[in-house]
């Protein structure tokens, strides 16, 4: 090509208007850095301080079920009395549904504590932990072996795009969408023209009713579809899931942990079935599958809030650390928020899931550590990451919000060391910077 021609091309190129992002700076702390930060007695781990919390989120539950059996029933012209036949039967509707709403937030603290269990941290015995984490979580149809090696493999490498093992993001390529132009946007997400934003826009098909749509779908769903398909795990081949002891998942002499874990759920869905011949499949859905149900919306709610933003990095292989992982999370107030409403409410879910939304990076930072000794831990961390200018808590975890990041959180790229999210017009929110590069507090890159 002709000098002139390449001017004459190069002359025709559009203008596209560079965005200004917050620089996010990739940290370079060591997993020393992060323990040191934490007060020694934070990991004594009590067996008898954890079943006390046990003891306690069953006694709820209990009471709970014990009150709505006893006194919703009740609701009838005999006992009440209100203005039309139809009232009662809505009326019937609107308290089972509290009763399994309100039954679901002590049912999830067990499901955390199970949780722990996996990690070793309610107690100083490995048979006590196991013992303990495998009839609370057979209790909820979670295998819980299965799990806890999976689970232990994304704490080893949270946020890692080929090593993590749930939310993993999809890329432009897995989304179908069109390859890289460098002549209209730029790997970062800072520059992306006019046209491409909205042929991305045509690509996703972004419509609010399909964000609810999916959202919906993925708190009702997801769970389950993790366990029995590796749903938003890494891309491996099928049928690869939690109830077959098979690799990539899990290793030779971890067969009989999977299997210990599948007799586990036998026996939950067997006590089911016995449940509903014995006392009817109403009475069975209304008193256990409603807040079971809710348990399941809880556990992929906070995860999915915990690791999906897009504020967090994701790293390749060749950029990847522990402490980089473990600082790739959020701590969010679950269903909190401004006002006495937005703090009562995130009082009463963060205590009854015992902190597992609002601690959660002290967790990443180190699991062996209980949940009662995690609020204080993460006080002290967040006092030693401010010195990095870093801060690690989120907006708090509210349905809007996770809206807000379905919305937002459409694909990352294909390529580069360190990732993040971009929306529906291809943009980024962030740019990573290493801190080797330079960066001055005003954002601007030092040259």
């Amino acid at each position: 090509m002709s000098t002139r021609a390449r001017t004459t091309a190069k002359a025709t190129t559009p203008t596209v208007e560079e965005t200004q992002v917050e620089k996010f700076v990739v940290p370079d702390l060591t997993v020393k850095d992060l323990l040191s930060a934490i007060p020694a007695h934070c990991f004594e781990r009590s067996f008898f301080r954890s079943s006390l919390y046990v003891v306690w989120d069953l006694a709820l539950v209990g009471t709970s079920a014990y009150l709505a059996t006893t006194y919703i029933p009740q609701i009838n012209p005999t006992n009440v009395s209100l203005p039309h036949p139809a009232l009662y039967k809505a009326a019937r509707f609107v308290a089972w549904a509290a009763y399994a709403f309100a039954t679901g937030l002590p049912a999830t603290g067990i499901w955390v504590i199970a949780h722990e269990c996996g990690h070793q941290a309610f107690s100083t015995s490995k048979l006590a932990n196991n013992t303990v984490g495998w009839i609370l979580h057979s209790a909820l149809g979670v295998p819980y072996h299965s799990w806890r090696i999976s689970h232990g493999k994304h704490h080893a490498q949270t946020s890692h795009l080929t090593g993590d093992q749930v939310f993993v993001p999809k890329t432009r390529r897995d989304r179908g969408l069109p390859a890289l132009n460098l002549d209209k946007e730029n790997v970062e997400g800072t520059r992306v023209s006019a046209d491409l934003q909205h042929a991305f826009a045509e690509a996703l098909d972004d419509t609010p009713i399909k964000s609810i749509l999916l959202l919906t779908g993925q708190l009702l769903l997801g769970w389950p579809l993790y366990l029995i398909t590796n749903a938003t795990g890494q891309k491996y081949p099928w049928p690869t899931n939690h109830f077959v002891p098979t690799p990539p998942l899990y290793a030779p002499h971890q067969f009989w942990e999977v299997i210990i874990s599948d007799v586990g759920v036998f026996l939950w869905l067997a006590l089911i079935g016995l449940s509903v011949n014995t006392w009817g499949f109403l009475t069975v859905f209304r008193t256990y599958i409603m807040p079971y149900l809710w348990v399941n919306h809880w556990l992929v709610f906070i995860t999915f809030l915990q690791h999906t933003d897009p504020a967090l990095p994701h790293y390749q292989a060749s950029s990847f650390t522990f402490p980089r992982g473990a600082l790739s999370t959020f701590d969010r107030e679950l269903m909190g928020g401004p006002g006495i409403w937005g703090k009562f409410c995130g009082f009463i879910c963060g205590t009854a899931t015992h902190g597992i939304s609002e601690t959660h990076v002290a967790h990443h930072i180190a699991s062996k550590m209980p949940h009662y000794h995690a609020w204080e831990a993460k006080r002290c961390l967040e006092e030693r990451l401010a010195r990095e200018g870093m801060t690690i808590q989120g907006n708090p975890g509210t349905w809007s919000e996770a809206l807000r990041i379905v919305q937002e959180c459409k694909f990352i790229e294909d390529e580069g060391e360190v990732r993040f999210y971009k929306n529906a017009n291809g943009k980024a929110a962030r740019v990573a910077v290493f801190s080797s590069e330079g960066i001055s507090d005003s954002g601007v890159d030092v040259q």
